[in-house]
């Protein structure tokens, strides 16, 4: 029996977050350049997005480019800038044809320009597909990102538009990125890693790991279906005991 036929249909995460790990390591044990690594890799983000769009999962957010990896060499960097070109093109037809709304995180401005607008015009033309959003996190960091929600609360009070006693959680997620998303439900991370790399922290409070040892070019939709299997197999408790539940 497959995991998939396995796994509660009525128990799915709404939100699966995926750090995608292991890219360039995988190239070398093949004696390639690392950017082999991140082409092939494109292969198992379809696999995961196919996955969730199979099994009815509404969210998928992967970690595409953070705001460290700018320190990578320059040749690596502009080479998975034009991944990112290449395959955005390529996919706006699959997106177009499966209802899926493409969405993006983080200082988006950091991106050469030719990214930036094809980005912008692949989100302007699945605006309003609704089947499951996939959301890139790119030049993203989660630092950042709550540093900017707390500037942007700070203003709205300097400007008289929101008093300090009416500040709560609610008002903090109304100012972060993933405003317009719920927090994740499961984070799967591949290449055998076990953190969590300034991805999501605030939003990851109660969120499941999953740590695969397998590269990210190796990630089948079989691995999504089984680490949601593992998933339904926790009890969530949310700070109350097992009887609460």
């Amino acid at each position: 029996m497959s995991f998939k036929q396995k796994i509660n249909p009525k128990a799915l995460p709404q939100h699966i977050a995926i750090i995608m790990d292991g890219n360039g390591r995988w190239a070398k044990g093949f004696g390639k350049l690392r950017i082999f690594g991140h082409q092939n890799g494109v292969t198992a983000v379809r696999e995961a997005l196919e996955g969730c769009i199979e099994i009815g999962v509404p969210y998928l957010t992967l970690y595409a480019f953070s705001s460290e990896n700018w320190n990578r060499p320059k040749i690596e960097i502009n080479a998975l800038m034009e991944l990112l070109v290449d395959t955005l093109a390529k996919e706006t037809k699959t997106f177009l044809e499966n209802n899926i709304r493409l969405n993006a995180i983080g200082n988006i401005s950091d991106l050469p320009q030719n990214c930036q607008t094809k980005l912008e015009d692949t989100i302007a033309l699945t605006k309003n597909n609704s089947r499951c959003i996939l959301t890139l996190a790119l030049s993203y960091g989660s630092r950042t990102e709550i540093i900017d929600a707390t500037k942007s609360i700070a203003k709205q009070v300097a400007e008289g538009k929101l008093a300090v006693k009416d500040i709560n959680e609610q008002t903090f997620r109304d100012n972060l990125y993933t405003s317009e998303i719920p927090d994740p439900d499961l984070m799967i991370r591949t290449s055998g890693e076990q953190r969590i790399s300034n991805y999501l922290l605030y939003q990851m409070a109660y969120t499941e790991f999953c740590f695969l040892q397998k590269m990210w070019p190796e990630f089948t939709r079989e691995d999504l279906f089984e680490a949601i299997y593992n998933y339904q197999r926790r009890e969530r408790r949310f700070g109350k005991t097992s009887e609460q539940l």
